[in-house]
């Protein structure tokens, strides 16, 4: 359901309207909606969100699943408090904000999931490995990467889990700016996009 903020059911919300904190990654509006593209979600889809930064895709996820549910996963309390505030600041319900490490924690968080957001952590290729052990048959994990190192390290480990239907894109976005009177095309940081799914 639309939040009063963004009144619309196609997902794709302006950066600016979330509120952030600084040096938070905030994943940007056409790498996110990549992202989500990628998640493949049902109206009622459980979906781990680990590495939630700002919030942003709790928050689009929530509404885009209003049947589902958002677990959102981040270590450092401040910035937890911040996903919390920016559910509310939408009228996002839905989601579930956890304080915990990954992967020590994914054991105990509520449910197994049918989708997972892996937007940050280290080691990386050990998270995806221990939630590969509760996600549901059929389910999908989408990872992003923001260098080679963390790119080769999801694509082995999706290889070693024996991943199905693996998808691997690159972003590459180009925003119109005003710098003083002229107008001018800047680069949205390129950010790699992994899915694969668990067949059984």
């Amino acid at each position: 359901m639309p939040s009063p903020i963004w009144p619309y059911i196609t997902p794709g919300i302006p950066d600016e309207l979330f509120e952030r904190l600084p040096g938070i990654p905030l994943s940007k509006r056409e790498v996110r909606l990549l992202i989500i593209s990628a998640l493949r979600l049902q109206a009622d889809s459980l979906l781990w969100d680990i590495g939630a930064g700002t919030g942003t895709i709790p928050v689009e996820t929530g509404l885009l699943c209003p049947q589902g549910q958002i677990i959102a996963l981040e270590r450092d309390e401040d910035v937890a408090k911040l996903i919390r505030r920016n559910c509310d600041r939408f009228d996002v319900h839905n989601v579930e904000v956890i304080q915990g490490s990954a992967p020590e924690c994914l054991k105990d968080l509520p449910q197994h999931p049918q989708r997972v957001c892996i937007e940050g952590g280290k080691p990386i290729k050990d998270i995806l490995k221990e939630v590969w052990q509760y996600l549901q048959p059929y389910g999908r994990v989408v990872a992003t990467a923001s260098n080679l190192e963390v790119l080769y390290a999801v694509s082995e480990g999706f290889a070693e889990l024996h991943a199905r239907n693996i998808e691997v894109v690159q972003s590459g976005v180009n925003r119109l700016e005003k710098r003083g009177i002229h107008q001018t095309l800047a680069a949205v940081s390129p950010i790699f996009i992994l899915s694969g799914e668990k067949l059984d």
